[in-house]
């Protein structure tokens, strides 16, 4: 018996994103900003722009996860705003560096197991 293969929906996959304006102004604040943004590290980010980070997550489940873990690490002060968009999405948006367009980032192209 041959099993098809089913097809890949851009609506299902996630991309995650954190944005954020943390304080820095004592070493406490500093403290807390480093230890979020190791968090965000290690839990698969990738540094987009300056305090914006990006997670590619195969479903909307595993997404909220991910949301869940970083809410519990989230520092008392400063602000934090995470975005869910389907891969649809993700893919039509515009990156320029200057003036000249550049191309998306893209999902990565299979499971990193560690």
């Amino acid at each position: 018996m041959v099993r098809a293969i089913p097809e890949y929906s851009g609506y299902e996959a996630m991309w995650l994103m954190a944005m954020f304006d943390l304080p820095v102004d004592s070493s406490k604040a500093r403290r807390a900003y480093t230890r979020f943004r190791k968090k965000l590290l290690t839990e698969g980010f990738a540094q987009l722009q300056y305090s914006v980070y990006g997670r590619h997550c195969a479903s909307i489940d595993l997404a909220n996860r991910v949301c869940g873990v970083l809410k519990k690490v989230m520092p008392k002060e400063g602000q934090v705003r995470l975005l869910m968009v389907t891969e649809r999405q993700f893919g039509k948006m515009q990156v320029f560096e200057g003036k000249k367009r550049v191309e998306t980032e893209q999902p990565p192209s299979q499971f990193t197991l560690f």
